[in-house]
């Protein structure tokens, strides 16, 4: 005998409405910045195949004081300068997550976090077969494991899909939990050389943020110049710089206490998020972005082993791993998916992620840091797999998208003009309540039209 509907959980299903409001203003923000985003990496393709010598010449400026470690070009303060609001901003997304997203509830997080894992696991296992066949370099396997949600919500936008409630959170969380794996790939193996007395200085000043925090001292004006601090040691330290970010996001507070609105962190997410989406990330973009796409040059990306690695790592490694992940995690876990949606809606999510744009530009040019030549053609590769991932998705997507705009309507429906989705009211009694006296109050207008109707036909049919 099969076990009761009960035990079953819904994988997929209504998010509760803090909840859902939360994602949705997060993913507003991501789509904006995302647009920005391939507005700035079509820009740095455009300078770099028109007036090539001018885009590296900027990029490859130097500035900032030598004596404390900081000369360093335009690129690089953009890969590890600005990309560390990046990673502070998805440091808050996954402390919010784990403690009230979610990721809070472990049966609940199983799911995202296997798919997320499996849709790691899978593009660097396409990567490394292909390389081991054609005898190329093994460096970049973490390349095509990252997913670029901002730049995803983009191709949502410029295609005009709608996404209902549920899936784009399983995008959000499968993004977060995939920044986690992707920071701690950067920090394990692509760390230089050890500064032992940067580093020991960089965790006491982590130490001090924590504490300060933990007293309550508030003030953008100690906190900024004391991550300024601890963002400089960690650059001279030989870990990479963006790691400082991820641990100052992790350390503020995501509960919310009695009276507050927002926690610390959501509401420093909320202040920081427009400068990590508007401006950090398009701005890496348009320095790392650009490279020379000749036919010659595409040709090479399908042909050399590393660079044909990334891309089928993007389009197919991304969407077998989360899809088989998830498939097979609901099965063993006797999940039911949301009966409004069905499994292709899932794999074409997992073809979405197979978006990789900011963090695999980023873990290529650390992974080829010696070989620039090669960097190049790998971020050409992220580019074009990015592109066909695109693509494929939203032609699944698109296939669907009738049903989708209509389960949006529904989830945005406000028929009582309360601020409340009526699909988080109909287990009230005073929402059917308000119903009832809107339908009251139109009956009664209609009545009243009809008599007057009524009236002037029947005026009409008088004598002469």
């Amino acid at each position: 005998m099969s076990a009761p509907n009960s035990r079953r959980s819904i994988f997929l299903g209504r998010m509760s409405l803090p909840e859902r409001n939360f994602i949705a203003d997060a993913l507003r923000a991501e789509t904006v910045g995302g647009i920005l985003l391939l507005a700035a990496a079509v820009a740095a393709l455009i300078w770099a195949n028109t007036l090539g010598a001018s885009y590296e010449s900027v990029r490859g400026f130097h500035l900032g004081p030598a004596s404390l470690g900081l000369d360093l070009s335009i690129q690089h303060w953009a890969a590890n300068g600005l990309l560390a609001v990046f990673f502070f901003v998805a440091g808050i997304e996954l402390k919010r997550e784990l403690v009230a997203g979610e990721l809070r509830d472990r049966r609940a997080a199983a799911l995202p976090v296997i798919a997320a894992v499996c849709g790691m696991a899978m593009p660097a296992a396409v990567y490394f077969t292909v390389n081991s066949i054609g005898g190329g370099s093994l460096q970049g396997w973490a390349v095509p494991t990252a997913t670029d949600i901002a730049f995803a919500l983009a191709v949502l936008a410029v295609i005009g899909t709608s996404l209902p409630a549920a899936l784009r959170a399983f995008l959000l969380t499968l993004a977060v939990v995939d920044d986690l794996f992707a920071i701690l790939i950067i920090a394990v193996f692509f760390t230089s050389k050890i500064n032992f007395l940067a580093l020991g200085l960089a965790v006491v000043g982590l130490v001090i943020f924590y504490l300060l925090l933990r007293k309550g001292v508030r003030g953008w004006y100690v906190y900024v110049p004391l991550a300024l601090v601890v963002w400089a040691l960690m650059e001279n330290s030989g870990v990479h710089a963006t790691i400082a970010g991820v641990a100052m996001g992790l350390m503020l507070r995501c509960t919310r206490r009695d009276g507050e609105t927002r926690s610390p962190g959501e509401h420093i997410e909320h202040l920081v998020r427009p400068l990590s989406a508007g401006l950090a990330v398009p701005l890496f973009a348009l320095f790392s972005a650009g490279v020379s796409i000749s036919g010659g040059a595409v040709h090479d990306v399908f042909t050399r082993p590393e660079t044909l690695g990334v891309v089928l790592g993007l389009i197919i490694g991304k969407a077998l791993g989360i899809f088989g992940g998830t498939w097979f995690t609901a099965r063993f876990t006797k999940a039911e998916l949301n009966p409004d949606l069905k499994w292709p809606d899932v794999f074409a999510v997992a073809a979405l992620a197979g978006i990789g744009f900011t963090v695999s530009l980023l873990i290529g040019e650390l992974a080829f840091a010696k070989d620039l030549a090669l960097a190049d053609e790998i971020k050409a590769s992220v580019l074009i797999g990015s592109l066909l991932a695109a693509v494929f998705a939203g032609i699944l997507l698109k296939i669907r998208n009738a049903k989708y705009r209509k389960l949006c309507e529904e989830e945005e429906r406000d028929e009582d003009r309360d601020g409340i989705p009526d699909i988080y009211e109909l287990d009230k009694p005073e929402y059917h309540l308000r119903m009832a006296a809107i339908h009251e109050a139109k009956a009664a207008e209609h009545r009243r039209l009809a008599e007057v109707a009524s009236s002037s036909h029947a005026g009409d049919d008088g004598p002469a």
